[in-house]
């Protein structure tokens, strides 16, 4: 079992930066596969990145260059650090794991943390 705990949301002026933190506990966390999602009012939960157990990752294209996912196995925490934000990135932000891959149906959830860019 994997229990997520999101951190590190907050209000930040477009072109700023943000570092999330998801902190894991309970079972194996370095044979999990590990993503961050994001859902904006109206619109549906959508891939921002992941990461597999083997470090492999992936982005979604509007991410790309800007944000970048990283886990630290050691201490269980998976990170996600976000440059030049846009205030089209405002929404809330969910730490996810699954055993093979991350999806929208993964097994398990962070609370999410909001991150909202605006002037």
């Amino acid at each position: 079992q994997v229990q997520l705990v999101e951190s590190g949301g907050g209000l930040v002026q477009p072109g700023g930066s943000l570092r999330l933190s998801c902190a894991a506990s309970g079972s194996i966390f370095s044979i999990y596969a590990m993503g961050w999602f994001r859902q904006a009012p109206g619109k549906q939960r959508e891939l921002v990145a992941a990461i597999s157990s083997g470090g492999h990752t992936n982005y979604a294209d509007s991410v790309k260059g800007r944000f970048t996912i990283s886990r630290d196995n050691a201490k269980k925490t998976v990170f996600l650090q976000m440059d030049s934000l846009k205030p089209e990135d405002t929404a809330v932000y969910y730490c996810a794991a699954d055993r093979r891959v991350v999806t929208t149906s993964s097994s398990y959830w962070g609370q999410g943390t909001q991150v909202t860019v605006s002037s």
